[in-house]
């Protein structure tokens, strides 16, 4: 029992610490005679939370947790549209999709630093949109770049069933913040986050 404890997921009724007299208030709760102990029922129920949880992650798929109102852009939009596209929504990446709304890329923000000649800084878009739309300031070159110029192709995707344990993989996996998800054709559907997987994750987990 003291594993099933140890690997629960945090949060979850498994990792707490459950008393003997919750467990019989629990038990006299239910109407007729039980013939097992707090302890056998005690087992029983993290074991078939664990199942459940497990279970939650297998079934669940992209297109129930995936966000359906997403920030696009075109091939066409100019580096500084987007920039600032991205500081006002607080979004940390686009897709970049053509007229027929199939996904050709994605930009986010490691993209910009990147042509910016910056490492290891983190979510200062709303910096960057400034700077781009200052001729003073915003470097020349990337000033006169399109989206079609900076993105990341091909992005990465997953089809609407894909389930939740397979996507909150590949973020992890590729140390990226999102997928998008598309239809057959790669239309975009919306798209799945590391907050929207965390999110999934907490709401089952609450009480």
């Amino acid at each position: 029992m003291t594993d099933d404890v140890e690997n629960a997921a945090p949060g979850s009724p498994a990792a707490m610490e459950m008393q003997d007299e919750d467990i019989l208030e629990a038990m006299r709760s239910i109407p007729g005679y039980l013939d097992i102990t707090p302890g056998d029922f005690k087992e029983v129920y993290r074991l078939a939370w664990r199942h459940a949880w497990e279970r939650l992650h297998r079934t669940v798929s992209a297109a129930q947790v995936m966000t359906t109102e997403v920030v696009a852009v075109f091939p066409e939009t100019p580096v500084a549209e987007v920039a600032a596209a991205m500081g006002r929504r607080g979004v940390s990446g686009v897709p970049v999709v053509d007229q027929d709304n199939r996904v050709l890329g994605v930009i986010s923000e490691q993209d910009f630093l990147s042509r910016l000649g910056i490492n290891g800084a983190r979510n200062f878009m709303g910096l960057v949109a400034v700077l781009l739309q200052d001729a003073r300031c915003a470097p020349p070159a990337l000033n006169q770049l399109l989206a079609r110029d900076l993105m990341s192709a091909p992005a990465v995707t997953v089809s609407p069933d894909t389930p939740l344990h397979t996507v909150a993989a590949m973020l992890a996996a590729r140390g990226i913040n999102r997928v998008l998800v598309t239809d057959p054709d790669g239309r975009l559907l919306g798209l799945v986050s590391r907050d929207d997987v965390v999110k999934a994750t907490r709401d089952w987990e609450a009480p």
